[in-house]
């Protein structure tokens, strides 16, 4: 089953309206796609969507890669492990370059095969619920999408903090106030807090009824986590300052300083690294959540994929395409009533006109 030829192309998409976090707005994105063929006549897809802001790589350093993997032709997409570990040698600055020749190659062998991705993985969830993000906009706007999303059958919402701790607490006080109780509420500042803002966050944890904050306090900053409580470290889900297993072994195991890892396949690099940061949590005792940026539904569906075969997965945040004007890629997954099923289709049942 070699690979004998790579088609590589970007499109540049606008969002449906400008998405804010606690450092950056975004209006519009590049995502790259790539098409490997076999000659036994199968075809993977893979997309990238690089975050600068996070692991430093822009859109050119992105595309230069995928063009370089060109290199792979004539590979045997059954020698995987193999190749995986090729990729994260030959490309070490390109996680997301990475990711999309990873689950290219993944959703090759799964089409071989004749089965969707997540049941050669392993699969042990049938489907999970999935958070819909909201950004940082006005109080009102904000109570005004939440309402939206709650109608549209979401039961968890995602809340973007991070620039006024004070005015977060008052607008996550209206959400418990407005919203239905059974409304599930996770919090991510994006590295806009410091440590005083985080523990008088967290004194109101329990009182609001949150599930976890994510990524409080900057990268830079993350080994002051270990001066609170062990108690209140478990509430905490670790995002840009998890990028790879090394980070998972560092921050989740001796002394933990988080409750559970937020992987996203654009940081990390692919499904390969993804599952080892997956067996990490399992020794560690760490939950997994499977987060994204602004992406296709193709990476998504790769990591929704993988996320069900993990026995740590607890949350999904993958609404990172229902921001976009358009999506080249269709199928994959359903969502309803903000539940995550995936396709019972070989591969990752992604088709791209």
């Amino acid at each position: 089953m070699k690979l004998t030829s790579c088609r590589v192309f970007q499109e540049h998409i606008p969002l449906t309206q400008p998405f804010t976090i606690s450092y950056h707005t975004t209006e519009a994105i590049t995502l790259h796609f790539v098409e490997w063929q076999t000659d036994t006549g199968h075809h993977g897809w893979g997309s990238a969507s690089p975050g600068p802001r996070v692991t430093g790589e822009t859109d050119e350093v992105c595309n230069a890669a995928l063009q370089a993997m060109s290199a792979f032709q004539g590979e045997d997409v059954r020698h995987l492990p193999r190749l995986l570990r090729q990729l994260e040698t030959e490309f070490p600055k390109a996680p997301a370059a990475r990711a999309a020749a990873d689950m290219a190659f993944h959703d090759l062998l799964a089409r071989r095969l004749d089965l969707p991705l997540t049941d050669m993985l392993g699969r042990c969830h049938a489907a999970l619920p999935t958070s819909v993000t909201l950004g940082l906009r006005s109080l009102d706007e904000t109570l005004a999408e939440a309402k939206e999303k709650v109608a549209q059958g979401f039961s968890v919402l995602k809340v973007k903090l991070g620039q006024n701790s004070e005015a977060d607490l008052e607008l996550l006080r209206r959400l418990r106030e407005e919203l239905p109780q059974d409304i599930l509420l996770r919090v991510d500042p994006n590295q806009g807090y410091d440590l005083q803002a985080l523990r008088t966050m967290l004194t109101k944890f329990d009182e609001l009824q949150l599930e976890f904050v994510e990524q409080p306090m900057p990268v830079s900053q993350t080994e002051e986590l270990r001066s609170l409580p062990a108690a209140e470290r478990q509430h905490l889900v670790l995002d840009e300052s998890l990028q790879s297993p090394g980070d998972a072994l560092r921050y989740g195991f001796q002394d933990p300083l988080c409750g559970g890892f937020n992987i996203k396949l654009m940081k990390c690099g692919g499904l390969g690294p993804a599952r080892q940061i997956a067996n990490l949590s399992e020794q560690t005792g760490r939950t997994l959540m499977w987060g994204c940026n602004d992406e296709s539904r193709l990476s998504l569906a790769a990591a929704l994929h993988q996320a069900l075969a993990c026995p740590t997965t607890r949350y999904l945040d993958l609404d990172g395409d229902l921001d976009l004007v358009r999506d080249p890629a269709q199928g994959g997954y359903t969502i309803e009533k903000g539940i995550m099923i995936p396709l019972d289709q070989p591969g990752l049942g992604i088709t791209v006109p």
